[in-house]
């Protein structure tokens, strides 16, 4: 059957799909709206199996935290190219899921995929832009965090976010001691807040690592755990939020800094998530 342009340009609207994908699907579906929707939906399904095993290298991270500041949640959402990362409709969907994961809230990434958007789910919605951008689009981290007060901080390329619970709040320059010691996570990259929170699988690598290199310098067998438990200390100190140099002023570490602002201020949590 004849499809014409004012047809293709009502699925356009409804879809947001291209100009010829719309009259093709119309023509497959002889006319109907609905099975051309879903057509252009099982499209987006083909592309993104064909294009599963692509890297998301690229991408944005979106963070909102509530009126209060007590908590907050960042999704990052990937793709293959700058360009599409930057695209409109990619960034438009990005602060969607945002929003249903902040409204909605969910246990885990899985989870977040299966919470409704629209008429769809939020998996189904990437699906269907995949179909139109013709690349791998995925959600890569979802995070949330509370506290006393936490503060986000997104670095200028949008690809990587930190967010960072405070406790002790009491001190009038918390938000800006924040904002410092979330650029600190973002430079640093802590593997945790302190020793205390390290894995033990991490420890026990790090000292089986201390011992190795203690014995190809020739170290006596007997002293070989004492030199691995001080390369553990040091690994502490560089590695470990609290415990590491403060990259504004080294002569302090993040601990003493955030005391030096307010009395007792201090991290309670915090999450880091990178792009590519």
């Amino acid at each position: 059957m004849a499809i014409t342009a004012q047809e293709v340009n009502k699925l356009r609207q409804m879809t947001g799909a291209g100009m010829m994908d719309c009259k093709k699907a119309l023509v497959e579906a002889d006319g109907d709206f609905d099975k051309a929707i879903e057509i252009l939906r099982k499209k987006g399904q083909k592309v993104s199996e064909k294009r599963a095993d692509r890297e998301t290298s690229e991408g944005s991270v979106f963070i909102k935290t509530n009126s209060d500041g007590k908590k907050a949640v960042l999704i990052a959402l990937g793709c293959e190219t700058d360009f599409v990362a930057k695209n409109e409709e990619f960034q438009r969907l990005g602060n969607d899921i945002l929003n249903v994961a902040f409204n909605e809230g969910t246990a885990d990434l899985e989870a977040l995929k299966s919470l409704k958007l629209g008429d769809l789910t939020i998996n189904d919605k990437i699906i269907e832009l995949v179909g139109k951008i013709g690349e791998k689009i995925e959600v890569v981290a979802y995070e949330v965090i509370e506290g006393e007060k936490v503060v986000p901080y997104i670095h200028s390329n949008s690809k990587l976010g930190v967010l960072v619970a405070l406790n002790n709040t009491n001190g009038s320059d918390v938000e800006d001691a924040g904002k410092d010691v979330a650029m600190q996570i973002a430079a640093m990259n802590p593997v945790a807040l302190d020793k205390d929170n390290v894995d033990p699988k991490i420890i026990e690598r790090e000292l089986e690592i201390g011992r190795e290199q203690a014995r190809q310098e020739g170290k006596p067998e007997n002293i070989v755990d004492k030199i691995a438990e001080g390369k553990l200390n040091k690994f502490f100190k560089e590695s470990t939020l609290l415990r590491q140099s403060f990259v504004k002023d080294n002569s302090l570490t993040v601990a003493k800094y955030l005391d030096s602002v307010s009395s007792g201020l201090t991290v309670s949590a915090f999450k880091r998530v990178s792009i590519g």
